[in-house]
């Protein structure tokens, strides 16, 4: 297992803003980041970044967490597997302790196919640059398409032998199981996949291999021209695309995207400068994928080749990325080229000049290329006007909307009202199949709905809490101080955590964890008194850092709801402040103090009840003493309820 002091070292050194900057687009606001959330679909930002906390929050569908965590969520890895991933990203060397062979297998088992991909990757290179059969076939094929060195280093491409199974021969003697190669798409029946191709590995957004495209260079008409990896664990099609990982930054930088087809059209575009530029592959465009491109930037440039029946098909499946709220421009390259042959006809500078000035909107480029084809045909024309009634439709932005109905009308010399109609009657039908297919159908399905807005409900942490169980309200409230500022000083010589905590075993004796209703506030409770005892000091970060994912994760919710309401920056330019007490952060002897008691308060108030249900249980007993305990217990918790509630200034019924 990885050592705590590594761990302590990763923690230490990754910063949780240049983790999420490699996957989504970030934008500073004030001291944090925002941008669109990876964990949910949304069109206005909710997901907040903190650098100063090493946290990140969403607002929106309530995740949370450290760098590891997001790691963790976006990669699907698990937590041993995201801490090696950064410290491989951040050049740290990862210490282990002793490990059983069980847990040994675990780890190799979780890793193998990432492993196997990589090794595959090495192989096809080693095949490429350090073969004779390689290097006349394979490399003299990139050559000629004027692949440099140095670019073919960078998409590591490689080269795959034909003879004698060079792949599985070579895995099995570095000690790779066949059922792993099998299970990665690189051996089908005992032989290599991929046989007499050269090949295009396939990266995820963090770098890593999960699977190849290999393309033929033989005249063999019964084999397809590109072979692409099955389906894996970690390779889906749908969601991948060509050359995100290599993209992704000056996809950011420029905030924009390219997308082409093919894998040499990506390289000829790297090669020429142009780097924030993927490929789909071959494949029709999925809402994956367009996803993938809208965590990066929110704007989108297809590259199409000169093949306009080709264009008309692929256009009517461009609405979907009309319905994620992308900005969508068309590139229609001149008849007969795609990027990579028209690249070399005019050179690197004419063509990022045409990519600029032939950048047509989506729906206006959409609209004059079927208008020319239904000139003079009523018929044709009103397909037509069908056609982008159904594109307008799918923005989800009701302005964007209005605009292109009026830019649409003119063109195609229609009424805005009646485009206005037709697009409404879209709307309505599209909001009844989704109704259709949210509403429950039956008993069961109601339930299960309910469950599911339960779950959602609940990721805003301390609120709802409060609505489904007061207690836990105010537990999750003295966790929030705790963690947020149980190191702080509430005076000379004692801590917020000392004060709070020594209060509380005063008033609850050595029970107070029993009095916890909400486990992983329980847990808190216990390790930040086992901490105290230990005279260890405890901040911030050892929570939201907790190797106990639960921990970590309500810490982070806990941390970040202080930032949830935040007063306007506005106001300290304007010297304007609050006259009657501190700013949030400096506020914490007060918040201390009135978390405390509202805290007993609420457990006197369920003792008080426990101890009425007592006296019910024995009011027809013989034994007075034991009623008269009982009514001295009452008597004494009444008392310290009015005494708690009277400093809180609170109305306590009777």
């Amino acid at each position: 297992m990885i050592s705590q002091k590594t761990i302590q070292e990763i923690f230490e050194t990754v910063k949780v803003e240049d983790v999420i900057g490699d996957f989504i687009k970030l934008t500073r606001r004030g001291v944090n980041y925002i941008g669109l959330c990876p964990f949910h679909n949304e069109k206005t930002p909710s997901f907040t970044v903190s650098p100063a906390k090493n946290i990140y929050k969403c607002f929106g569908c309530g995740e949370g967490g450290n760098a590891v965590n997001f790691i963790m969520g976006v990669e699907q890895l698990s937590y041993p597997e995201a801490l090696r991933s950064l410290a491989k990203k951040y050049n740290i060397d990862i210490e282990e302790d002793e490990i059983s062979e069980e847990q040994r297998a675990q780890i190799q088992l979780s890793d193998s196919l990432y492993v196997v991909n990589q090794f595959a990757q090495e192989h096809f290179s080693k095949q490429l640059f350090e073969t004779d059969y390689g290097q006349s076939v394979g490399l003299s094929y990139f050559k000629k398409r004027g692949y440099r060195e140095e670019i073919i280093q960078k998409f590591g491409l490689g080269f795959a032998n034909g003879g004698n199974n060079d792949l599985l021969q070579s895995a099995l003697q570095k000690g790779y199981e066949a059922t792993v190669l099998e299970s990665a798409g690189l051996v089908k029946n005992n032989r290599d996949f991929f046989r007499n191709r050269v090949q295009f590995p396939i990266h995820n957004v963090s770098g890593k291999v999960i699977g190849f495209g290999g393309r033929i260079l033989t005249s063999n008409k019964k084999a397809p021209k590109y072979l692409n990896t099955p389906e894996t664990d970690i390779y889906n099609k749908r969601k991948s695309l060509y050359g995100i990982y290599q993209a992704r930054k000056e996809i950011v930088k420029q905030d924009l995207c390219f997308m082409v087809e093919g894998y040499t059209d990506v390289i000829s575009l790297h090669q020429a400068g142009v780097e924030n530029v993927v490929a789909s592959s071959g494949t029709s465009l999925t809402a994956e994928q367009v996803r993938l491109v809208k965590r990066y930037a929110p704007n989108l440039t297809i590259v199409y080749d000169g093949d306009k029946a080709g264009i008309k098909a692929a256009l009517r499946g461009l609405d979907i990325v009309i319905e994620q709220d992308m900005n969508v421009k068309v590139v229609l390259l001149p008849e007969g080229e795609d990027p990579d042959s028209y690249l070399k006809s005019v050179g690197s500078t004419a063509f990022k000049n045409y990519l600029a000035e032939a950048a047509n909107d989506f729906i206006l480029f959409k609209i004059n290329l079927l208008l020319k084809d239904a000139a003079g045909d009523p018929i044709k024309k009103s397909e037509v006007i069908l056609d982008i009634v159904q594109s307008i439709s799918k923005i989800p932005n009701s302005l964007k909307r209005s605009v292109y109905v009026k830019e649409c009308a003119q063109r195609m010399e229609m009424s805005e009202q009646l485009l206005h109609t037709e697009i409404n009657k879209r709307l309505q039908q599209n909001a009844q199949k989704s109704s259709r297919k949210s509403y429950p159908q039956n008993k069961q399905d109601t339930t299960q709905q309910q469950h599911k807005t339960d779950d959602n409900n609940q990721q805003n942490t301390v609120q709802q809490a409060s609505s489904a169980n007061n207690n836990e309200y105010q537990e999750l409230d003295i966790s929030r101080i705790l963690i947020n500022f149980g190191d702080k000083e509430i005076e000379a010589g004692t801590t917020v955590a000392e004060f709070i905590l020594l209060d509380l075993l005063e008033l609850f004796d050595m029970d107070l964890i029993e009095e916890f209703d909400h486990q992983v506030c329980a847990w808190i409770v216990e390790e930040y008194l086992q901490n105290l005892k230990a005279n260890k000091s405890v901040s911030t970060a050892y929570f939201t850092q907790h190797p106990k994912p639960e921990i970590a994760k309500l810490s982070v919710h806990l941390v970040a709801s202080m930032d949830e309401y935040q007063f306007s920056e506005g106001w300290e330019k304007l010297n304007v402040f609050l006259n009657t007490q501190e700013l949030p952060e400096k506020n914490h002897i007060a918040d201390a103090k009135s978390g405390i008691l509202r805290f007993k308060l609420k457990k006197i108030e369920r003792m008080i009840t426990r101890n009425h249900k007592e006296i019910k249980k024995i009011q027809d007993s013989e034994n007075e003493t034991d009623i008269i305990i009982l009514m001295t217990v009452h008597q004494k918790l009444t008392e310290k309820r009015g005494e708690l509630a009277k400093v809180l200034n609170t109305v306590v019924l009777r």
